[in-house]
């Protein structure tokens, strides 16, 4: 769990200040017309950190169980379900696709959005971990097994 979590923040870290620095190279001359919108856009991630779990949660089709560790500012959901690699794969993503790709692609795209953008690169940092159970399921898993979660790890086996 040290190594998982020494990974995820160092990773997280480095993607954060990636996008950020991409971001407001794109946007700078509209960063600081207002600086309390920019301290917004700083902590409003915070406030996604439930929203995240919650559309992890909604991929499932039974029983979610959502955990905490605040201590080590982490949120998490299990389901009771298996599934496939993609569905584990999408599972993963949906978060950081709508709070996090989303958000930063507009934002390097309309640079009149950089403050959507710095929202969108740090809620991509945030989301590392779940970066890391892709990799992990398509480095690992055979296309046609299934997956399912038990505490902070997934499994798979191949269905007979």
């Amino acid at each position: 769990m040290n190594r998982f979590v020494l990974i995820a923040n160092i990773g997280a870290a480095v993607v954060t200040v990636v996008l950020l620095a991409l971001v407001i190279l794109r946007g700078h001359a509209y960063l600081l017309r207002s600086p309390i919108s920019l301290i917004a856009a700083c902590f409003a991630p915070l406030l996604t950190m439930l929203p995240h779990e919650l559309l992890h949660g909604v991929c499932f089709r039974g029983i979610v169980y959502m955990y905490t560790n605040l201590k080590k500012g982490m949120l998490f959901v299990i389901g009771t379900e298996d599934m496939s690699r993609s569905r584990f794969v999408f599972l993963s993503l949906l978060p950081n696709i709508v709070f996090g790709f989303i958000p930063t692609l507009l934002g390097l795209i309309f640079p009149k959005l950089v403050l959507l953008g710095v929202f969108g690169a740090l809620c991509t940092g945030m989301g590392f971990g779940d970066f890391i159970n892709v990799y992990n399921a398509l480095t690992q898993v055979p296309e046609n097994a299934l997956t399912y979660l038990s505490g902070f790890h997934s499994y798979w086996y191949i269905k007979s």
